[in-house]
């Protein structure tokens, strides 16, 4: 198997842009790039670590190319998987539903006995609901928000690569 897959929307520009600075984070650590746009639960079986980039749409849903991959996880075997999620929100306009599509990612892997990885703390965000929050303090993944916090993201993703590191290799 492959050490680590990251798989994201290759036509969404900001979720395209993370993905390469967290690509850019491991250094030294091949990472795989996969297109959501075509892949498919036999590219998922691939790899031994997930690493997986999601955008909230306004509604709160994932976009509609992940729609078809979210089906083909909730119907395999991932018990021997670990996953680290990223989404992308905008927690001033969509606090309602900000990172939304963490927790719909999330839910589909846990569903699939994927072992989660990569939690990070809700401390420093502003909004009201999220399902990609557990515990009231944690998101289930990595939250980015350039729209109001673009400041922060390069050190959000440094502690989370460093995190993902620990996480799926020493445990």
């Amino acid at each position: 198997m492959k050490e680590i897959g990251i798989f994201y929307g290759v036509d969404s520009d900001q979720t395209a842009e993370i993905a390469r600075k967290i690509i850019d984070e491991f250094k030294g650590i091949a990472i795989e790039a996969v297109a959501v746009e075509v892949a498919n639960s036999e590219d998922l079986n691939v790899y031994d670590y997930i690493i997986t980039g999601v955008a909230t749409w306004p509604e709160g849903t994932i976009p509609a190319y992940w729609g078809d991959l979210v089906e083909d996880i909730r119907n395999s075997d991932m018990t021997h998987k670990r996953v680290g999620i990223f989404g992308l929100g905008d927690q001033v306009n969509y606090p309602n539903n900000f990172v939304d599509s963490i927790g719909i990612l999330a839910d589909a892997f846990e569903n699939a006995g994927a072992t989660l990885v990569g939690f990070t703390r809700t401390e420093g965000y502003t909004f009201q609901r999220s399902r990609a929050v557990m515990n009231e303090i944690q998101f289930k993944g990595l939250a980015i928000d350039t729209d109001n916090q673009d400041d922060q993201t390069d050190e959000r993703i440094r502690k989370w690569v460093k995190q993902l590191k620990r996480e799926f290799f020493d445990m």
